[in-house]
Formats: structure tokens, sequence, C-alpha cells
């Protein structure tokens, strides 16, 4: 099944000059994104709180999670936060520092929104596909975080 993901991209551009809130904003991208790609299964922001040294879950979709407070450095999402590059995981049970959220996750895409250099959230897609991520999707997600940047 080909995603479109430059169509996909033309959508959700618009809704950033529509003067919503960073919070409304983040989940109308979460759920348009579940939408519309048929891998991804569950879609959230995580959002780096400098103080705690942790990331805290903003908006998403899919199945409720635990996992709303994450120490930088644990886990997937974790590494991200600290090391500021995008991280694929084609298969969660070969993965050491794995927090798993849900039996059915099979494979987990992370991307981090940098504003200036500064790692300050990430976008965390898990699927219950087996590695169905390519370098499109990652590209695609990068092209958002980007977009999603200019919010903080």
């Amino acid at each position: 099944m080909q995603t479109d993901f430059q169509n996909i991209l033309n959508g959700i551009k618009p809704l950033f000059d529509a003067g919503k809130s960073r919070e409304q904003l983040l989940a109308d991208i979460c759920a348009i994104l579940k939408e519309k790609v048929y891998h991804y299964d569950w879609v959230g922001f995580y959002l780096l709180d400098e103080n705690n040294n942790e990331l805290v879950l903003g908006p998403y979709v899919g199945k409720p999670t635990d996992h709303t407070h994450i120490p930088v450095g644990k886990g997937v999402c974790g590494q991200v936060a600290e090391s500021g590059l995008s991280k694929v995981v084609q298969d969660v049970s070969a993965e050491n520092n794995y927090i798993a959220c849900s039996i059915d996750v099979q494979s987990e895409i992370v991307v981090p929104v940098m504003k200036n250099d500064k790692f300050v959230a990430e976008i965390d897609i898990d699927s219950h596909s087996a590695a169905p991520f390519t370098g499109e999707d990652e590209q695609f997600l990068g092209a958002i975080c980007e977009m999603v940047a200019e919010q903080f």
C-alpha cells in the first residue's frame, strides 16, 4: 500500500495558518497521521520538560498509554531526546532499551522537533505492522517536525 506523503503534507500545512493553539495543532496532526497512514497505529508528541529532564506526553491518538513521563535517555523516545537524532526500530523485540506500550506494537519511529538546534519535542509513532517504516516516513515526519518547531 503506497502512501502519498506529499498529499498528506499538503493537507497539514494549512493547519499552521489557522491560528490554533500549539496543543490543538499537535492534536490535529496526530489525528490526520493516524487516519491517513495505514501503518501509523499510535501517534503522539512528547514535549521536553527541561526542569525535570524528562519527556511529557502531549496530544496523541491511539490506545491510552501509561508512559506519560519518560526520563531523557530511557527507551527509544528518551534516546531521541538525548541524541536529537531520529530513530527507527523495525522490530521492538530486538531493542534492549525499549519501553513496551502495548503488546500489539511491532515497530516504532521517533523523530525529534529541533528549535535552533535544540531538542524541544518529538513525534512518536508505533505500528502494529512488522518493519513498515522507510526513509520516506522519516523524511515526511522530519518535514512535519520542522514546521512544528516554529510553535516552540
